[in-house]
């Protein structure tokens, strides 16, 4: 049973994943024919063709390799600078022609003039009068951030009805008010949880701490959360402790010592320090909202993201020595499709998880993948989503420029000169995620 709920987890999430891809280009199709350009193909994948079907002037598919997915709209390359040149003119009835023709003063790279070529050749076969390149800047942009805010509409989707019901696992929630209180103290070494007749009795069940009771202040500082009354407690030591709580409406002063024992510094540093010890757990719960909270927590996650986008070379540099047994693989790095489709089938497999507790973990990490291939590709740098925006919004002020200046209109943005940043660019990304699925192999994180 346990290798079939593995299974069912990472089809789950292969099968979301693919989806996902495809609902981002339909976010590019979409606004492109509706802004009159011509879409000739709508693929899932790469390489060989699977399954194609053609409805209307659009051939809809699947592709071998399910690593990502494409729409191709006819004319995203001006034909201008690079030994290629537009003209218009008029045939036998009046109606006006588009031509492109090779110039004889091209100073491009071969590379881009190649690339180019090969643009408009394909252009030949379709209507070379529904070209990407000549909508208004504002058209661009929407047509080119349709895809990735497709994935992020996603991630919304899952993430609010999660976080309104079930509530959010990333915004724990910690009040100053007891939970329980454990009998003993027992060293953080021995991993048990039943008291022996050697451990000394908690400073809280010594001083009559119950279930309910709520920090009001220790030794005369007013207690006004969990994490400064946590401080105050490890900076106590040994010494005495005066607390004041509210039980049923009533405040109670208790007094006792707390204790010292090891403890992780932090969250983030479990290096162990001894600090004081009284011997209570708090009240914890997960944060709710609605649609507000959401967008709050995902403006958070839009923040930890562009960190991570920043890191993102030197961590896969970390997965790669990883590989090769250099170090230990970070548990907080990135991970590729690959890891992800093993945490899902981890989520699934776990016995120990309720049903609920494994949707919810299914949903989410299927809502942090889109919500992550959302802000990558607004990454300004092509050939992703963010650097045909980029140049755009650049296309776009420049005209506007040369409009408030009385300049002559200055043209389209030829992007077709940063296609050498496009390679290299689309290198490194293949590099990367060639390195994260082998690490997600060799040296694979866990969920737990």
């Amino acid at each position: 049973m346990t290798a079939v709920l593995y299974t069912l987890g990472v089809v789950s999430f292969v099968v979301a994943i693919l989806v996902s891809i495809g609902l981002h280009e339909f976010g590019h199709l979409i606004p492109a024919k509706k802004f009159g350009c011509k879409v000739p193909q709508w693929f899932i994948g790469f390489g060989p063709t699977v399954w194609s079907k053609q409805i209307g002037e659009t051939e809809y598919g699947v592709k071998a390799i399910p690593l990502g997915g494409y729409v191709k709209i006819v004319g995203m390359l001006p034909p201008g600078a690079a030994g290629l040149v537009e003209e218009t003119t008029l045939d036998e009835n009046g109606e006006q022609v588009h031509k492109v023709r090779r110039s004889n003063t091209g100073m491009f790279t071969q590379l881009i003039s190649d690339a180019r070529a090969a643009e408009w050749e394909y252009v030949k076969k379709h209507d070379a009068g529904r070209l990407f390149y000549r909508l208004p800047w504002w058209q661009k942009v929407i047509v080119m951030a349709g895809g990735p805010m497709v994935n992020i509409a996603i991630a919304f989707a899952i993430f609010a009805p999660v976080f309104a019901t079930y509530g959010n696992p990333m915004d724990r929630v910690v009040e100053p008010v007891v939970e329980a209180v454990p009998e003993c103290v027992i060293p953080i070494a021995e991993n048990r949880t039943e008291c022996r007749a050697s451990d000394p009795v908690s400073p809280a069940r010594a001083a009559g701490l119950q279930p309910g009771d709520e920090f009001v202040s220790f030794n005369g500082e007013a207690v006004t959360g969990w994490t400064g009354l946590q401080e105050d407690i490890r900076a106590n030591e040994e010494g005495e402790a005066v607390i004041v709580v509210r039980r049923d409406g009533e405040e109670l002063t208790v007094t006792t010592n707390t204790t010292v024992t090891l403890r992780p510094t932090s969250l983030e540093d479990e290096t162990m320090t001894e600090v004081g010890f009284l011997g209570v757990v708090p009240v914890t719960y997960l944060g709710t909202g609605g649609p507000l909270y959401t967008l709050d927590q995902m403006g958070t996650m839009t923040v930890q993201t562009l960190e991570g986008l920043v890191q993102l070379p030197v961590k896969v540099w970390g997965v790669a020595r990883a590989i090769v047994g250099l170090e230990e693989r970070d548990p907080e790095g990135p991970v590729s499709i690959v890891g992800g489709g093993r945490f899902a089938g981890e989520t699934a497999a776990e016995e120990s998880f309720p049903l609920v507790d494994k949707l919810v973990t299914l949903l989410l990490i299927i809502a942090s993948f889109n919500f992550f291939i959302g802000m990558f590709n607004f990454v300004p740098l092509l050939p992703l989503d963010g650097g045909h925006i980029a140049g755009a919004l650049y296309e776009g002020a420049r005209r506007g420029v040369a409009r408030l200046l009385g300049r002559p209109d200055p043209g389209h943005v030829d992007v077709a000169r940063l296609l050498p940043v496009a390679y290299v660019v689309g290198l490194a990304m293949l590099v990367m995620g060639v390195v994260l699925i082998i690490g997600d192999i060799v040296v694979p994180l866990h969920l737990t």
